[in-house]
C-alpha cells in the first residue's frame, strides 16, 4: 500500500504547474509539467512567477511547511522549496496549490547542484530548516552550512542577502557558527539557542516544520542563527 501511494503521489507530482525537477545531477536539467524540458536559470521571476518580486530559498524544505508559511505571511516575495525527496515534494506543492498560493514553487534536485539552476545575484535570502545535521565527521562537507555550501549559495545569493538557520541540534548548531565566525566574508547578524524561551525574535519563526514540532515534544530546544555571506 505505502509503495502505491508513493507511485501516485509521482504521478501527480509530474502534473502540478510549480513542482520542478532534475533527475540528473551529472546532466543539471530541469523538467516540469508533463516532463517538458525548461531552463529557469536567471528566469525564474519572469517565467514561473510572472513578476519581479525577490525570491527566498528553503532549503531541504522537507513537506514545504516553511515555504508555504512563508508564501501566506509574505504574499508580496517568492518562495522556492528545495529537497530531493519527491514525496515530501509532493505534499508541500500540493498544500500550495489547494491554498492558492501562486508565489509557492518546488525544486526537486540534490542541493550540491543548485548553483546550476540560478543565476548570480538571482536570489535575495536562503531558509535552511532542520536539515540532516550528518553529525560523523566525515561527512562534514555535507552540512548545509559548511564552507563547501557556503561557496555554493555564494553564486546565487545577492550581496547582503540573509541566511537563516533554524535547527534543534547542539553540535549542528554550534558547526554552524563556528563556520561562520571563521569566515571573514560571513556576518552573523543574530543567534539565539532557545527561540521560544521568550518572545519570538522574528514573526517567522512561528511557522513551524513537522520535524520541529516533533523535535518540541521531546522538549527539544530550537536554535535560529541570522547571518550574510
Amino acid at each position: 500500500m505505502a509503495r502505491k501511494n508513493k507511485l501516485r503521489k509521482f504521478a501527480e507530482i509530474l502534473a502540478f504547474p510549480n513542482v520542478y525537477e532534475c533527475y540528473n545531477v551529472q546532466e543539471p536539467d530541469l523538467v516540469g509539467a508533463g516532463m517538458q524540458p525548461v531552463d529557469l536559470r536567471g528566469r525564474w521571476q519572469e517565467a514561473h512567477f510572472g513578476n519581479a518580486q525577490p525570491i527566498t530559498l528553503e532549503l531541504a524544505c522537507g513537506g514545504g511547511e516553511y515555504t508555504v508559511g512563508l508564501a501566506k505571511r509574505f504574499p508580496e516575495r517568492n518562495f522556492i522549496g528545495v529537497d530531493i525527496k519527491g514525496n515530501r515534494i509532493w505534499k508541500g506543492a500540493k498544500a500550495a496549490l489547494e491554498q492558492g498560493l501562486p508565489n509557492a514553487a518546488f525544486l526537486r534536485t540534490r542541493i550540491e547542484v543548485i548553483e546550476h539552476f540560478f543565476a548570480p545575484g538571482e536570489v535575495a535570502e536562503i531558509w535552511i530548516t532542520f536539515p540532516d545535521p550528518f553529525p560523523r565527521s566525515s561527512k562534514e562537507n555535507r552540512r548545509l552550512t559548511s564552507a563547501f555550501f557556503l561557496e555554493k549559495y555564494r553564486k546565487f545569493l545577492q550581496p547582503g542577502g540573509l541566511v537563516h538557520l533554524k535547527h534543534d541540534d547542539p553540535d549542528f548548531y554550534q558547526f554552524s557558527l563556528d563556520t561562520i565566525t571563521a569566515d571573514p566574508r560571513c556576518t552573523l547578524l543574530y543567534q539565539n539557542d532557545d527561540i521560544y524561551a521568550g518572545d519570538l525574535p522574528f514573526p517567522e519563526l512561528a511557522i513551524q516544520t513537522l520535524y520541529e514540532s516533533y523535535h518540541l515534544a521531546d522538549g527539544r530546544k530550537i536554535k535560529y542563527l541570522r547571518f550574510t555571506i
